[in-house]
């Protein structure tokens, strides 16, 4: 885990919970992997999430996002996330306008922002004619 960029982490464990195909992972808790997480079930990417609590062997309370994943067969062989690509990283963030939304995959795919508005999808942030940092793209 880096202590650098925990949204690269985050992304990365997804993706690798799919490659491995777990039924669900397990992450660290932040306000904006929360936002992420919520963005992922709302567009169908992933089964569902939730926070939960964990006390260390010191007595010490963390916080825990548990994020199930979504497959199209009981093989769990079929993922919906072909691809996971952080865009925004520390060293070079990027932001995009209104007028600058990408599209992923032809409209496959999604990306997620960060605005003045909260962390969401590039289609709500169409619909509310925002612009932000360009945080993931997801296909």
């Amino acid at each position: 885990m880096s202590q650098s960029d925990p949204i690269a982490d985050f992304i990365t464990t997804i993706r690798n919970g799919v490659r491995s195909r777990k039924a669900a992972i397990e992450v660290p808790h932040s306000r904006i992997k929360g936002e992420i997480a919520r963005i992922l079930v709302e567009e169908g990417f992933i089964g569902g999430w939730e926070v939960f609590d964990v006390t260390n062997h010191k007595g010490s309370r963390f916080k825990y996002l548990r994020l199930v994943l979504r497959y199209a067969d009981g093989l769990r062989t079929i993922s919906p996330i072909n691809q996971l690509e952080r865009v925004s990283k520390p060293g070079r963030r990027v932001y995009v306008g209104r007028q600058e939304l990408p599209r992923v995959r032809g409209g496959f795919g999604i990306s997620i922002l960060s605005t003045c508005q909260g962390v969401v999808s590039d289609r709500e942030a169409r619909r509310r004619n925002v612009g932000g940092e360009l945080l993931v793209k997801v296909w």
